[in-house]
């Protein structure tokens, strides 16, 4: 029987790469029943800034099943990652993407290069919660739950499991965001501690970044958050030989999405130059995803031979190495040519059964424990203002004591310039005023109240404020720099 799946050509380059894709998969036997939707800039410009159609996402949660070209998002702001609104819709936590090298036939550095990137794809600063504040000073909000981290740390380790992989690496900022990217760590420990068969580590982001660059061959599996996920996996893309072979999948409990990591790339659009092989590589995933090993192995075991055979598209085209440099179109006639055949030097690609089951479909969240008791201690107050020093500010601000909230710190861009501050610190317009219960004992909603009154009483402008917590008696929040 025929799955069925949904099909979008995308933008820029997207159409050519896509028919490509779909004609191999077609030669090659593929039991596809596809459904087309139609996405990106145009839909964009037709003032939809989610830049895709609400009859689409019917198509989607139908074949639960997502082939998708490149799009180009229109230059401006006002529009929204439409790749970011897919993941986030359908609960697509998990972004997969192989890093192989090819060598000799695709230079690199790195001949034994050969790992995957796991890529939390729901959370972090992807939220997207971003808000002007003050006439100097923008922020954007960095959000990371427990479920979330769960999830894609335990979807790693079942990826490894079932791909036979021996290591899994976890990459953070911890020393710096203790509690967001803390928490991330946490988790990862805990849960690594129920996969004793698999090695485990933990890298802080820049050095694991550079490793990734300069020693990918000590990596085997690699989990991290939303944004470094998505800057590494185009680092490790690169190194390997090209990121236009590079393919991802995105995976969730109950829909998939599989799509190449380049982009539009708009400037050669048209002129067959577009090489299709990080869609065609990504089709590949979604056929072992959908259960149609042996045509996902006949098509990628002929890639590998056409690769190896020299016949290559501009971007990897090489003297003395590749053979022959060919257009779109017969790259894709040479690849179908070739199925049926597997390569000599490269390894072949083989995907037995026991690879059909999803690690999605082992992830189960523990059931959650009760929550902790949790107390409200005080309050930072963001103000606009931009009159004046930090002793001054505080001056006006110490008005507003009382009611059993006193002024404790003042911080500007998180590093504490009051009380004690240091002259040489740069100061924007943007102030956090931290407000506590005395000797921390526990405050009401409207204690809090009735400060944000004195407070605009004062003649201040407060932006937002930030409730402080302790959870079980644990800080549930960040000291200023410098306190």
């Amino acid at each position: 029987m025929k799955t069925p799946i949904t099909v979008a050509y995308g933008d820029g380059i997207g159409p050519e790469i896509m028919e490509a894709t779909l004609h191999i998969l077609h030669e090659a036997g593929a039991a596809l029943d596809i459904e087309t939707i139609v996405i990106g800039e145009s839909i964009y410009k037709r003032g939809l800034t989610s830049g895709i159609e609400p009859h689409a996402w019917d198509s989607l949660r139908r074949t639960k099943v997502f082939l998708k070209a490149p799009i180009t998002t229109p230059l401006g702001g006002g529009y929204k990652s439409l790749n970011v609104t897919i993941r986030k819709s359908l609960g697509l936590y998990a972004g997969v993407r192989p890093c192989v090298a090819y060598f000799p036939f695709v230079f690199t550095r790195h001949p034994d290069m050969d790992l995957v990137i796991i890529r939390e794809n729901e959370e972090d600063l992807y939220a997207g919660i971003e808000h002007r504040q003050t006439d100097q000073v923008v922020q954007c909000l960095k959000l990371i739950s427990r479920p979330g981290c769960e999830k894609i740390v335990r979807y790693a380790f079942e990826y490894a499991r079932a791909h036979n992989r021996r290591k899994v690496t976890c990459l953070t900022k911890d020393n710096i965001m203790k509690a967001t990217d803390g928490l991330f760590h946490r988790v990862f420990n805990e849960i690594a501690a129920e996969y004793p068969d698999i090695q485990h580590d933990h890298y802080i982001i820049d050095i694991g970044a550079a490793l990734l660059a300069d020693k990918p061959e000590r990596f085997d599996v690699v989990v991290s958050l939303n944004l470094y996920g998505d800057i590494i996996s185009d680092i490790t893309s690169q190194v390997s030989g090209s990121v236009g072979l590079g393919g991802s999948a995105n995976i969730g409990e109950h829909a998939a999405m599989f799509e190449a990591v380049h982009g539009s790339a708009p400037d050669i659009a048209g002129r067959g130059l577009a090489n299709p092989s990080g869609l065609l590589l990504s089709a590949v995933m979604m056929l072992i995803h959908i259960g149609q090993n042996e045509v996902a192995e006949r098509v990628q075991n002929a890639w590998l031979t056409t690769i190896e055979d020299g016949i290559h598209t501009f971007d990897i085209y090489r003297d003395g190495m590749s053979r022959k440099q060919v257009d779109t179109w017969h790259f894709t006639r040479a690849i179908v040519d070739r199925l049926g055949r597997t390569p000599q030097k490269l390894r072949v690609a083989s995907y037995p059964d026991s690879k059909l089951a999803s690690p999605a479909s082992k992830v189960v969240l523990p059931a959650r424990p009760a929550p902790a008791r949790k107390a409200l201690v005080g309050v930072d107050v963001f103000l606009d203002w931009a009159n004046g020093s930090p002793d001054e500010l505080a001056q006006v601000l110490e008005t507003a004591n009382g009611d059993g909230l006193n002024l404790l710190m003042i911080t500007n861009r998180g590093q504490k310039v009051w009380p004690n501050g240091m002259p040489e610190t740069f100061c924007t317009d943007h102030w956090r005023c931290r407000f506590m219960g005395q000797g921390g004992s526990p405050i009401s909603h409207q204690q809090i109240i009735d400060l944000l009154g004195r407070v605009g009483g004062s003649g201040l402008d407060f932006i937002k404020t930030e409730n402080l917590y302790t959870f079980d008696g644990e800080a549930g929040f960040s000291l200023g720099q410098g306190q």
